[in-house]
Parts: C-alpha cells; structure tokens; sequence
C-alpha cells in the first residue's frame, strides 16, 4: 500500500458507478446474493475498486451462506482498517481500505477455524486481478 488517497465527493461520483458510490462512500449494502463475486472462484486477489489497492486473496475466499463474498483475512493487514459500527441497531466492525477509507464491508467472529474471522463484503467495492499463469 501506498499513501493516502484523497478525493472529494464530485471526484469519487466521476470514478464510481451510482451502485459502488452508495456502497463505497456511503457505507451501504448491496442486497445479499446479488454481488458478482459471490460465487466467483478464479485464483487471484480482489483490489478495492477506488483506489486500486491489495485487499483480499482469493485463496482466503470461503463460501459463508452468508450471501457476501467472504474471507478469512486480508491480503495485508497494513491493507484495511477497521471502526466500530453501531448503526441499523447493531453492533458491528466495518471494514475500509487504509488506503482511501472505501467502504468494504464487516468483520464477524463467526468464521472458519484456526482465525475464526469473517470478513464480509460487497462486491461493489471490489475490482478482481486474475492471477496470471507461470511460464
């Protein structure tokens, strides 16, 4: 990861899709089973689709039930930050992307065992990199 990445509102609706916007910069929710990556299965690292940076890898994707793709840690932990959510009535830990504070989702104590985290996501803030085949 690189410096901090700094965008006024005009700036980021110029670079995101009204969908991503809503997730992204106003902590939003896709609706659960409608994101692209959900039962995506390809080898290669998901990138948040603001700024470009290293977030997950697909070899830490697991299938949750949950209707979100899932994870059970990031790409780097220097990679995302966390901050306490008590929205909708809940009490929760959002996820961002330390590079731009994009908005990613959730982490649960909930997941797979030996970390027994889940990192819960919207597609809509995640751009996917194949991984490219060794010659």
């Amino acid at each position: 990861m690189t410096g901090k990445i700094v965008k006024d509102k005009k700036e980021w609706r110029q670079l995101l899709s009204d969908e991503a916007y809503y997730v992204c910069r106003e902590k939003g929710t896709e609706p659960a089973f409608s994101g692209k990556y959900l039962d995506h299965h390809q080898e290669g690292v998901f990138h948040c689709v603001c700024c470009g940076n290293k977030l997950f890898d697909s070899g830490d994707k697991f299938d949750s039930g949950t209707g979100w793709p899932s994870f059970t840690k990031p790409y780097s932990p220097n990679n995302v930050s966390e901050s306490p959510d008590h929205q909708r009535g809940m009490i929760r830990t959002e996820i961002l992307c330390a590079r731009c504070d994009s908005h990613l989702g959730h982490v649960f104590n909930d997941g797979p065992k030996p970390g027994g985290l889940r990192y819960c996501l919207n597609s809509l803030s995640l751009i996917f990199e194949e991984k490219k085949p060794e010659n």
